[in-house]
């Protein structure tokens, strides 16, 4: 009796990933409904809220302080080494290469561009919205702190917001902006959350962010998030031009191609002449024959050879028959 094997989940899924060899017919794109936009605005108005609570000295940056010589690092120094290999998940360069290469694997297998293009988006507003706020407040971390309760503001620094944080908030949250199904959405959007959650306090636990970089931090992640999709026109207009330009460039590729092919001419058919009496004769008519391609002289246009004389070269030993040699010796009898 012959039984099928078990599958584990595992092979369930790859099986259901094998399912997938074209592009799906229809892509669930995110659209800027009314509750992300209320979501962005609260979002929006929590990074300002704390933006000023730092600029003004109020009791968030007296728990700065506090949290900062409580020192994490001493008090639980035995968890140091792991928080060390953590807080490498909010690290741009090793999280940026992971999840594309994951976003890469998809694009390839749903024939579409736009994860690649999506994580390439929100990178760019993370550099660009995040850098501008570190290097336009300039605020000193906790390492370099010079006066004792002050905010560190314009000071020349660039921890503020964190961008360990914000980081892992976005490319680890990209995952679950790109997911095809509502419960994968909802898993994925938990996971990135813990784990922001988890690199966000790593570097408070390390001492080289304040709490409230890290608060920040979280809101600036959120904010590129949630406004995504007004980019994602942007993102289809960018996929339409790069695989209009890829068919151009196949088209013109096997133009060239077919060009430079080398063109055979059709092989030269002969017929035989009425004259020929021995076909007539017999009544069989010859085959026509095949001429490799290329100019042929008419018989009339060659060089006639002359019917007498000997084909042989001559030779000074030799005499015609018949005549007599005068070098020749005669015998008598």
């Amino acid at each position: 009796m012959r039984t099928e094997p078990k599958l584990t989940r595992l092979d369930r899924v790859f099986a259901r990933l094998d399912r997938e060899p074209e592009r799906p017919a229809h892509i669930d794109v995110p659209k800027m409904s009314r509750h992300r936009i209320v979501l962005f605005a609260a979002t929006l108005a929590f990074y300002g809220a704390i933006v000023w609570a730092v600029i003004i000295t109020s009791w968030l940056v007296r728990l700065d302080w506090q949290v900062m010589f409580f020192r994490p690092y001493q008090q639980w120094s035995e968890i140091h080494w792991f928080v060390d290999y953590y807080v490498v998940l909010g690290q741009r360069g090793p999280t940026a290469v992971m999840v594309a290469a994951w976003l890469g694997w998809r694009s390839w297998r749903q024939h579409t561009l736009r994860p690649l293009l999506a994580l390439g988006v929100s990178l760019l507003l993370l550099n660009v919205t995040v850098g501008a706020a570190k290097y336009g407040m300039g605020r000193l971390g906790p390492h370099y702190a010079t006066v004792i309760g002050s905010n560190e503001m314009w000071r020349g620094g660039d921890i503020f917001p964190s961008g360990h944080t914000a980081n892992a908030v976005v490319t680890w949250g990209i995952l679950a902006y790109m997911a095809s199904t509502p419960r994968a959405r909802r898993w994925l959007s938990a996971v990135s959350a813990v784990t922001s959650l988890g690199v966000g306090m790593a570097t408070v636990y390390l001492g080289t962010h304040w709490l409230s970089d890290v608060l920040l931090g979280w809101a600036a992640g959120l904010l590129i998030l949630l406004a995504l999709p007004w980019f994602e026109p942007l993102i289809a207009r960018s996929e339409a031009r790069i695989f209009d330009l890829r068919d151009r460039l196949r088209t013109r590729r096997s133009r060239t191609a077919s060009a430079a092919a080398p063109v055979s001419a059709p092989p030269v058919v002969v017929t035989p002449l009425p004259a020929d009496r021995d076909d007539v004769a017999t009544g069989s008519p010859r085959a026509p024959a095949y001429l490799a391609p290329g100019p042929h002289t008419a018989r009339s246009e060659r060089t006639p050879i002359s019917p007498t004389g000997s084909r042989r070269p001559p030779h000074a030993e030799r005499h015609p028959r018949g005549s007599a040699s005068s070098a020749r010796p005669l015998t008598g009898g």
